[in-house]
């Protein structure tokens, strides 16, 4: 196999993994917004005591810092799938 073709080769193993990570990323986001709805319900149903609302909070701004993470991450995985530049992975 030449190095043309090993070099393609390893590009489209990059592709598919980083378009596999995307996907991941998108039910991953999806899943902490439901959580974040979730926990805001709570809050609003509930007569709750000012610790729980004070922990409540705490859960809601830490999924917030979460879900703001992943989605710079899904925006550069998406931006390096769109280029057509995957990121190699280097297996020594």
């Amino acid at each position: 196999m030449g190095q043309q073709s090993r070099e393609t080769r390893r590009q489209n193993v990059a592709m598919r993994s980083m378009s596999k990570e995307a996907k991941q990323l998108t039910r991953l986001i999806a899943g902490y917004r439901s959580s974040l709805l979730d926990l805001d319900q709570q809050r609003r149903r509930t007569k709750l005591s000012d610790a729980e609302i004070g922990m409540l909070d705490e859960r809601r701004n830490n999924l917030h810092v979460t879900i703001a993470t992943l989605e710079d991450r899904l925006s550069a995985v998406q931006g390096l799938i769109h280029l057509g530049r995957p990121h190699l992975i280097r297996v020594h």
